[in-house]
């Protein structure tokens, strides 16, 4: 990877991306393409090039890519899952009518893809603990079928045009950098938020509903790695099982409260949520990430929740 475009700069995975390749790839240009209403701010804005690029766009994104002279395009436009389900058809589009785009354009001007896939790409009828790499994807929500969908779309043009396609199926993500942006998971972020600023949480997941997390740092490496890996060696490419930790949300609160005691939190459980994390893996099995390209995560339940605090109560304490 030299010039690379980062399709959804400003969304919750695109923002950090953005800056974590700037850090590595300092001689190439990494480009931010964001929406109109969506524009790069502060640092991310300052640090480097930035162009409108909407994935609905097919001529905008090829427009960019020939401009910039890319070779990898991170495609992290969609809707989460919660979102997703509200707006099924806006989900589709972008999921899937946008990747066709992406793929277009990488299959007429050389690119590679890296389009994420997540947990949710799994259902009902799969193994709950320890989800193998390959087995039932028969997902009952909308950004699930997107997921699966991308997947499979993905291996067709590596297997029918040679399009370099790579990807991972991300769990729920935490980060300090940006706030959540609608997905099942995302009451494992904003926990964190609640306890930094001394509010009692109100959580929308079952106490017994275990999910797959990852800390950022980890998430964002295995983004990185993986486009960076060497291909010869991979069985598997769309997408790759990635995994961290496992836990509901009765393990992170008392995780928490070892740092601040006085936390509290009680539950309202929100009926969409719930039944989309049910539809859920309790955790994956990754053993082909790690066998393939050397996938291994970093943080744990513990050195996330320490580092995660850290964090957020020095920005309430400024």
């Amino acid at each position: 990877m030299k010039n690379v475009l980062i399709i959804g700069s400003t969304g919750q995975i695109g923002s950090e991306l953005t800056m974590k390749l700037r850090g590595i790839y300092k001689e190439g240009n990494i480009i931010a393409g964001y929406i109109p209403g969506a524009e790069p701010k502060g640092e991310l804005l300052e640090s480097g090039p930035a162009a409108v690029v909407d994935i609905t766009n097919e001529q905008q994104i090829a427009e960019t890519v020939s401009k910039y002279k890319i070779d990898t395009i991170y495609n992290l436009a969609a809707l989460l899952s919660a979102v997703a389900e509200a707006k099924p058809q806006l989900a589709w589009k972008i999921g899937i009518g946008g990747l066709f785009n992406v793929l277009e354009v990488a299959r007429e001007l050389h690119c590679a893809v890296f389009t994420p896939s997540s947990i949710g790409a799994f259902g009902t009828d799969t193994p709950k603990d320890k989800t193998p790499q390959d087995t039932v994807r028969n997902p009952r929500t909308m950004y699930g079928v997107t997921k699966v969908t991308g997947e499979l779309l993905s291996n067709y043009y590596y297997i029918r045009f040679g399009v370099d396609t790579r990807s991972v199926r991300f769990p729920g993500l935490i980060s300090y950098v940006t706030l959540p942006g609608g997905g099942t998971t995302d009451y494992a972020v904003d926990i964190f938020y609640s306890a930094a600023k001394g509010q009692k949480f109100v959580c929308p997941i079952k106490a017994g509903t275990f999910m797959d997390m990852m800390y950022m740092p980890d998430a964002l490496r295995g983004a990185i790695e993986i486009m960076e890996a060497d291909a010869t060696k991979f069985v598997h490419r769309n997408s790759f099982n990635i995994a961290s930790m496992s836990f509901d949300p009765e393990i992170i609160y008392n995780n928490i409260k070892k740092y601040v005691p006085g936390f509290q939190m009680e539950y309202q459980v929100d009926p969409l949520r719930q039944a989309i994390a049910e539809s859920w893996p309790n955790s994956l099995d990754d053993t082909c990430a790690r066998q393939e390209w050397g996938w291994k995560p970093e943080y744990d339940l513990d050195t996330m929740t320490k580092d995660m605090l850290a964090k957020l109560e020095a920005r309430y304490k400024k």
